[in-house]
């Protein structure tokens, strides 16, 4: 009996951490809405004289508006939405059922790859860091008056509240196991509040590629785009190696970031919110699925 004891008392003292983490997530959720309401009252678009606090008044809005719009947006869904929603879980799925295989093949990995794809991986998607980098994207177009930077920094703030806090929501609620966790990858514990049942899915992947693909939006050179998104692969990467999450996760992971940026990033063009030029449509993502390929794949 001594052997269960110890699991036992862990278990209890992370089930209290999860209760302070889902305190705290909602505080912060009725802070941020809270905070947007007060101050977001800027409608009419800044010019060069205008002042710092009215631009940020004016951004705040267009980021409430954005993020409303994304949270609400599959009240408005019809058939061809829910057939795209169907798709993602199909092809999530699919995705799952190589799970193991690549999980095998890339924890295999973990003695021989660079560490710094460890310390990357493991700090490019940090919150805290992720925040840093996000807000310092927008301070430079706030200071420079450069809207395109500002709208960027807009993008990525907007969709990473919403897919982030999302995302913790998903995976509390489905609570699969991680891949070190030795429990497989068809065993799930809703709400079970400790780390080993919070595989699915990948929050750096959903932060990474919230940050990546709203950066290559502002790009036409197809080489800088694709320098962008490599970039976005390596925090998932070391996920997989280390056994943080399975394939399937990272898959899901990765769509769901492109889908929240995607809805914002329309939303924004459509209420003419920021001038910039409609350009032809450079990159087309798809999700692919047959017998020698599965996943999401981007048409030049």
């Amino acid at each position: 009996m001594q052997p269960t004891t110890p699991q036992i008392l862990v278990l209890k003292q992370s089930n209290s951490g999860f209760k302070n983490t889902l305190s705290l997530l909602i505080f912060c959720v009725l802070s941020t809405v809270f905070s947007y309401q007060t101050i977001a009252q800027q409608r009419t678009k800044p010019t060069d004289s205008s002042s710092v606090w009215t631009t940020v008044k004016y951004d705040a809005n267009a980021s409430y508006r954005s993020m409303k719009h994304a949270v609400t947006n599959p009240i408005r869904w019809k058939g061809k939405d829910f057939a795209k929603f169907g798709g993602l879980i199909a092809g999530t799925a699919l995705v799952s059922l190589s799970d193991n295989p690549t999980s095998d093949f890339f924890r295999q990995q973990q003695n021989t790859h660079p560490k710094i794809l460890d310390d990357y991986g493991f700090y490019y998607a940090k919150p805290v860091n992720f925040l840093i980098a996000s807000a310092s994207i927008y301070g430079v177009g706030l200071i420079t008056k450069n809207e395109k930077i500002r709208k960027t920094g807009v993008l990525i703030i907007s969709s990473s509240v919403v897919a982030g806090y999302s995302q913790i929501l998903a995976r509390t609620a489905v609570g699969r196991a991680r891949p070190k966790s030795g429990f497989g990858k068809y065993a799930f514990e809703p709400f079970a509040g400790t780390q080993e049942y919070f595989s699915f899915p990948s929050g750096h992947t959903v932060l990474a590629v919230t940050m990546a693909h709203s950066i290559a939006k502002q790009f036409d050179n197809v080489w800088v785009k694709s320098g962008i998104y490599a970039l976005a692969t390596l925090p998932p990467l070391s996920r997989l190696i280390n056994g943080e999450h399975w394939l399937s996760d990272v898959a899901f992971g990765a769509a769901y970031g492109i889908i929240v940026v995607d809805c914002m990033d329309r939303f924004l063009f459509n209420t003419d919110t920021y001038d910039y030029k409609k350009k032809d449509k450079k990159i087309t993502w798809n999700f692919t699925f047959g017998a020698d390929q599965i996943g999401v794949v981007g048409t030049f």
